[in-house]
């Protein structure tokens, strides 16, 4: 069953993100984690991101912004280090402490990190749906402020898109250059927490060590996300950004719900 419902996933939701510039690591993470631990799905998400940010690079990548990658990408590479660190110690910590309850036959299991995760993605569901949020405006000056944020939360749940794409539409940019910068600046991330994520799943056997990393259902998603990318490319004058958000609003309130409720 992973491996027609984490593909389908990671195709829906890279065409998603590939207007928006967020919501492939959003989507995608969740329907990972059905079937994965949760630290072992975030680091698989992670290799997903990366290889559809590569790709988006070696189709637009000469587009990007120089300023907005160095300016917000620099403390986002950073801050993502720190936030890979800090999910291994969450989950380290809390990897004992579950509520469990069974809800029409069904035993649905509530941990720490979930109930984190969740709210994590409830606030990012708030800043596409809530009108006074969607239209948040970022001087350039906070550009490295908006990195640190994105970087951090990219590390620790993969949910960087979202508030670099409230950063970056605010800067007077073009579309080829929005999409462009965003991949760019998502790919140096994915870089930043993969090395933690390796480190601490493969030598320190976290998330139950190399033998729990999703390989193939990885491999998987990474060709049904490239697929999603030229499908993006093939519609792009033909999609509206408000659509994407409002749709990708929605879904994540969902799996939030979902994820918070012990369900997934």
């Amino acid at each position: 069953m992973e491996y027609v419902m984490v593909p389908l996933a990671a195709l829906v939701a890279s065409i998603l993100s590939f207007y928006s510039g967020f919501g492939l690591g959003t989507l995608l993470m969740p329907v990972l984690a059905v079937f994965f631990p949760l630290p072992a799905a975030i680091a698989a998400t992670a290799v997903v991101h990366g290889c559809n940010n590569l790709f988006k690079i070696l189709l637009v990548g000469v587009k990007a912004d120089r300023e907005l990658v160095l300016k917000f990408g620099v403390p986002a590479i950073a801050a993502a280090f720190a936030g890979a660190w800090a999910l291994h110690l969450f989950n380290s910590v809390s990897s004992g402490a579950a509520f469990s309850y069974v809800l029409l036959g069904r035993a649905a299991v509530i941990t720490p990190l979930k109930l984190m995760l969740a709210l994590l993605m409830l606030c990012f569901a708030a800043v596409d749906a809530l009108p006074a949020l969607k239209n948040m405006k970022f001087d350039r000056r906070y550009l490295p402020l908006g990195g640190l944020l994105s970087g951090f939360f990219g590390g620790f749940s993969g949910h960087q898109g979202a508030l670099r794409s409230a950063f970056l539409v605010k800067t007077d940019v073009t579309p080829e250059a929005f999409v462009a910068t965003n991949a760019v600046i998502g790919f140096l991330v994915d870089c930043a927490r993969l090395v933690i994520y390796a480190y601490t799943i493969f030598l320190l056997g976290g998330a139950g060590g190399a033998g729990a990393f999703p390989t193939g259902a990885a491999a998987a998603a990474v060709l049904a996300s490239v697929a999603g990318v030229l499908i993006g490319l093939k519609f792009l004058h033909k999609v509206t950004l408000s659509v994407i958000q409002g749709l990708t609003a929605v879904m994540l309130a969902l799996i939030a719900a979902l994820l918070g409720a012990g369900l997934i």
